[in-house]
């Protein structure tokens, strides 16, 4: 599409969401003078990206548009990452396409490219949602989940406990990692009885741990070559930014993704987190709230 027809296009949507503010604001309960402004500023820039997206088609016919970032491995394969939301995110290599832990508020599944893998962590409704999951897949794409999940696909799919391994497809390689709370007082959110899990991908050479939702455990911190590492920060539920900067301390990754943050009232401190951690490893920062 011509740079001009997408200027004019985005300038309409801007138009059209600033209306559909007027009209809301005009039955604010909040009573702000400016209430079009107030809300804008209020409200998740992902309902802003979802309605620009909606309008827009995402600036391409594929689907909406959601941040990424890629990394190379050592023989040049591309591997890239698209937030969503909290713990929802993609993995892309060479034309397959990983989801991991699907959520229908957190992206448009049914517009994203049908998954050939789909990773579930644990049962939670923030990581397991079987319409996103049916959204998203296809008679041939194959599903890698923890045992309490595994229930809803009776038999349908690859079960995982910690330690398990798996190669869903020819690309990826699958370790289970265990993933559960340790703080006093937390254990009954993720025991570790329950085998939740989180998984170590091997892709063209590089190893992408994702850990799903865990505190920094004894098997965390004993993990070694990865690559990229996806560490949970929302206290109480997984680590704090004080585990998240110990666990990065010992594993040592080459790139640290903080994810699975800002859905609790005591807000993550993702400054002091990357503060922490500057010249330990390079720390990129998406948005996941």
């Amino acid at each position: 599409m011509p740079y001009k027809h997408v200027l004019r296009r985005k300038n309409l949507t801007e138009s059209i969401l600033f209306r559909i503010f007027v009209i809301i604001g005009a039955s604010c309960p909040c009573g702000h003078k400016n209430a079009p402004e107030h809300i804008m500023n209020h409200i998740s820039a992902y309902t802003i990206m979802a309605l620009f997206s909606f309008f827009t088609g995402g600036g391409n016919a594929s689907g909406p548009a959601y941040p990424t970032d890629t990394i190379t491995a050592a023989d040049g394969t591309a591997v890239t990452f698209t937030f969503f939301k909290h713990a929802s995110l993609a993995v892309e290599v060479a034309g397959k396409h990983i989801y991991v832990d699907p959520v229908a508020g957190y992206a448009a599944y049914a517009r994203l490219p049908k998954a050939d893998v789909v990773l579930v962590t644990h049962s939670h409704y923030d990581h397991f949602d079987r319409a996103a999951i049916d959204d998203v897949t296809t008679r041939n794409s194959i599903i890698v989940c923890d045992k309490t999940s595994a229930e809803a696909f009776e038999g349908g799919c690859i079960t995982m406990v910690p330690g398990a391994v798996a190669d869903p497809i020819p690309e990826v390689h699958v370790e289970a990692v265990a993933a559960y709370n340790t703080s006093e007082g937390h254990t009954d959110f993720h025991p570790k009885a329950r085998e939740d899990c989180g998984y170590i991908l091997t892709i063209a050479g590089l190893r992408i741990y994702i850990a799903g939702d865990t505190e920094d455990t004894p098997e965390v911190l004993a993990l070694h070559d990865i690559d990229a590492a996806f560490l949970p920060v929302n206290q109480p539920y997984t680590m704090t930014v004080d585990q998240a900067v110990r666990a990065v301390k010992a594993i040592r990754p080459r790139i640290f993704y903080p994810y699975h943050y800002g859905e609790v009232e005591e807000k993550t401190d993702i400054d002091r987190l990357k503060r922490e951690l500057e010249g330990v490893t390079d720390v990129r920062i998406f948005p996941m709230e």
